[in-house]
């Protein structure tokens, strides 16, 4: 039963029954209220019956399932090479003022405020204790098993979709009659054929979903939540083919909700934003979390009309004013995501403009081709995904190297972003479709939020949220944590893991494409490319191998389920491993790893070859949901004459998804980026640094002139080595660190070199550099958590007071798990 699920267990469970039932597409109806801090108002899910019953019926079996089955039993399933994806769906692409969903129309005043009485609760099901059992209890109703928590539901209603007028086309051979069982089959009948429209057909679709999500209910459910889940029944109802298909949902999500996060942004004004993790968005709407829930959305929130509501829609959003003080927006997807992908941010954001620049950009680099324009012959062939409005097969989308795109802000970043931001976007746009061609989303905006962001940057359908920590210093921070942000568009979002342990398929390639992203948004020569990514190598193997070092060796795993990878329970429910660890959100390892195997496999390989190769495998796998051996065994049919020197699926696995620490290929591989260039130009100026300090040390109180020291000029990552390097220096006296800041303005620099920089800091205890310290907690939060434990460990008195107080001051909107992780370590 769910009530023996620890909630600070360290995997995190997927209730969902996605087996039974899978929703296909999501309608919400939503008010932002930021003196109560609550999104509150109504959901309505469409739903098809779900593959795995629609099997066990064809063999006569009843198909009702246990929740113990679902939490602990694993049903061993067939090993899949190809991906699995269980829906079609096709939605609207349809601006906002299309249909009647818009303005006043979207607001169902009869429950605009959600107020329902208590009672829908207490007519809910008593405990879990009355979920049937598939072997013991096959006579009991059907439960629908929705992932939630932190959410108060106030009722749940089937929904009349057959009293929508004009409905009749979707009923095809069916006769409407008096009997209550033939009208709910009718019902879900509509529900099938409306959420199997074809592509061409979204505009209709729309409409449709949107006229059926106001019908009016007929019948209560009975429903109950536990830690993770919401449980809904139909008294009667013993399969998932005749419970409805359409059903409606009033909630409220609570001020502590796990999945948003309500804070203050820089300019001090309220917002509220989605976390994406770890739980995901079962605490902003009752949903389906397995990734093979792929579903499309729409929805419509409405706030004080002094706030921007963005989120990851398929239209760039206009406010339409519903009363005095109140603006509606309304947002949609056509392309079938997890439930994970949603996102939503509101505030008082402005968008950044620049009149004349950015408009040249796109059209200068409108036309531009990939590197291999023969790549295109695969855009005649027929998509692999389920159907939906596909930009692949859309001949202007496919030559649209700068796809339109917004940048917002609170009002005191907004120069900051004009002069960093809004110039690059265009070029690392321009980069990525270069490299791997047609971009997966129509659209995209860039939001720098509030400062206890727990990352330098998310990526989710057609919005990217960005920390201002990637702001300040220069453009190369800003330009690689972009260009990764951006790789996501094709690894995470338009081709997703089929199991979330399975991280790297996201984080690797990003990682590894972010390099060459960036080196052509410069457009450095050959030799220039090879350096910066030597020097990049090198940084990511040392920090590989600190991380190997002071973590769990299961947590060093990339495929921590092994063999298990991608299976789940019989009703479709499974566990993602370690996934409420705290300290996983700040490892590396799925990065660092990922990227060092698609380095490695490219070096092997050749890089236009590899290269190749991905844009085939983004071809045939968009829209689809994969494991990592449907990505290796492509990548080896391409190249078959890798398996006579031994490179097979099983030998990756084995070297470096399987196991922990640092893969047997990469130890020997860090001694040569020593030789790079740039690494030998920073070894001398250590080397520099090092014999003045001995010799000031030396001296006394005799004063040497450092300024007859010549130190060369540092690329921000030729920076970080230096001050890494240093960090492995026993001793640098006070005059050598001053004169260091001095020497590369170190306070100017990027988020990146300035977390060194702290960190020499706190080593030798250097006081006058204690205002930097707490001036990057308070503003980097998102790279700021393990100084605490540096001001911790040296059990100074200053310091650990430092560390306090920079905590008190951050704790209050400091991220959960970012909180729950610098608590640990300060008490």
């Amino acid at each position: 039963m769910e009530s023996q699920l620890d909630p600070m267990k360290d995997d995190l469970p997927l209730m969902a029954n996605t087996n039974y039932m899978l929703v296909r597409h999501y309608v919400l109806d939503l008010d932002v209220d930021f003196k109560s801090k609550v999104i509150e108002g109504i959901i309505v899910l469409f739903f098809e019956t779900g593959s795995q019953y629609l099997k066990t019926s064809s063999s006569g079996k009843e198909c009702c399932q246990s929740q113990f089955d679902e939490t602990y039993k694993v049903k061993s399933c067939e090993p899949c090479y190809t991906p699995v994806t269980t829906v079609s769906a096709c939605s609207p692409k349809q601006e906002y003022n299309d249909f009647a969903v818009c303005g006043k129309g979207e607001e169902d005043t009869s429950h605009k405020n959600g107020n329902h009485s208590n009672e829908a609760q207490a007519s809910g099901i008593s405990s879990s204790k009355d979920i049937c059992d598939i072997q013991n209890h096959g006579n009991k109703d059907f439960l629908l098993v929705l992932d939630c928590c932190d959410l108060s539901v106030l009722k749940v209603e089937e929904v009349d979709v057959a009293t929508v007028s004009d409905i009749e086309k979707f009923t095809k051979s069916a006769k409407l009659t008096d009997v209550s069982k033939e009208l709910e089959n009718l019902r879900n009948q509509i529900v099938h054929e409306l959420v199997t429209l074809p592509a061409d057909r979204w505009k209709e679709q729309l409409h449709y979903f949107t006229r059926c999500s106001r019908a009016p209910g007929c019948g209560e459910l009975l429903f109950t939540t536990g830690t993770w889940s919401l449980e809904i029944r139909k008294l009667g109802v013993q399969t998932p083919t005749d419970f409805p298909h359409a059903i409606r949902i009033w909630y409220k999500t609570k001020p502590e909700g796990r999945s948003v996060t309500w804070t203050t942004d820089q300019s001090g004004r309220p917002c509220v934003y989605t976390m994406g993790s770890p739980i995901n968005n079962r605490a902003l709407f009752p949903c389906q979390e397995p990734p093979v829930a792929l579903s499309t959305w729409q929805a419509s929130v409405r706030t004080a009309a002094d706030f921007v509501v963005l989120m990851s829609g398929e239209n760039s959003a206009e406010p339409v004013q519903l009363r005095e003080g109140v603006m509606s927006w309304y947002y949609y997807v056509t392309m079938p995501m997890p439930a994970s992908t949603f996102t939503i941010a509101v505030g008082c954001w402005q968008e950044v403009k620049q009149q004349g620049f950015t408009a040249a950009i796109q059209i200068n680099t409108k036309f531009s081709l990939p590197s291999s324009q023969a790549d295109f012959r695969w855009h005649e062939e027929i998509c692999g995904h389920v159907e939906y409005p596909c930009r692949f097969q859309d001949p202007a989308a496919r030559l649209q190297a700068v796809i339109p795109y917004r940048v917002f802000a609170p009002c005191c970043l907004m120069e900051c972003c004009e002069e960093h931001l809004l110039q690059l976007i265009p070029q690392c746009l321009s980069a990525a479709y270069t490299t791997l061609g047609t971009h997966p989303f129509s659209r995209l905006d860039v939001l720098i939020v509030p400062s206890n962001f727990s990352s330098l940057g998310m990526a989710s359908p057609h919005i990217i949220f960005l920390s201002q920590s990637v702001l300040s210093g220069g453009s190369q921070l800003c330009g690689t944590r972009l260009c990764h942000e951006i790789a996501h568009a094709w690894f995470g979002l338009a081709i997703g893991a089929r199991d979330w342990t399975e991280e790297w398929l996201s984080e690797g390639f990003a990682t590894f494409l972010e390099d060459i992203f960036w080196a052509r948004a410069q457009q450095l020569s050959h030799d220039e490319v090879k350096g910066q990514q030597e020097l990049k190598a090198l940084l990511r193997w040392r920090r590989l191998r600190d991380e190997v070092q002071n973590s769990e060796e299961e947590l060093q795993v990339l495929r921590p389920k092994k063999e298990s990878t991608g299976e789940t329970s019989e009703s479709g429910a499974s566990v993602v491993k370690h996934g409420l660890k705290a300290e996983k959100v700040f490892m590396q390892v799925h990065y660092l790893k990922g990227y060092f195997l698609l380095r490695s496999l490219a070096r092997t390989i050749g890089e236009a070859s590899y290269l190749s190769s991905l844009r085939r495998f983004v071809h045939k796998f968009h829209g689809q949901l994969v494991l990592s051996q449907d990505f290796l065994c492509m990548l080896l049919e391409d190249i078959p004459e890798q398996k006579e020197s031994g490179l097979t699926a099983e030998s990756i696995f084995q070297n470096w998804l399987d196991t922990s620490g640092i893969p047997k290929p990469l130890l020997e591989e860090g001694e040569t980026w020593k030789e790079s260039r740039l690494v030998q130009q920073v070894s001398g100026e250590v080397t520099k640094w090092i014999r003045t300090n001995q010799m000031m040390r030396k001296s006394g109180k005799k004063k040497r002139r450092l300024d007859e020291v010549v130190f060369q000029k540092l690329l921000p990552d030729q920076l970080v080595l230096l001050l890494e390097s240093l960090l492995e220096v026993k001793t640098l006296c006070p005059r050598i660190l001053q004169c260091l800041e001095k020497t590369y303005q170190l306070r100017e620099q990027d988020a990146e070199v300035r977390h060194r920089w702290c960190e020499l800091i706190v080593k030798h205890k250097y006081v006058p550099g204690y205002e930097d310290v707490e001036k990057f907690l308070r503003e980097d939060q998102a790279m700021g958590v393990y100084l605490y434990g540096e001001l911790m460990v040296n059990e100074d008195v200053k310091q650990q007071e430092l560390a306090r107080k920079c905590f008190a001051a951050a704790r209050e909107h400091m991220d959960a798990s970012s909180a729950k992780v610098v608590a640990e370590m300060l008490f």
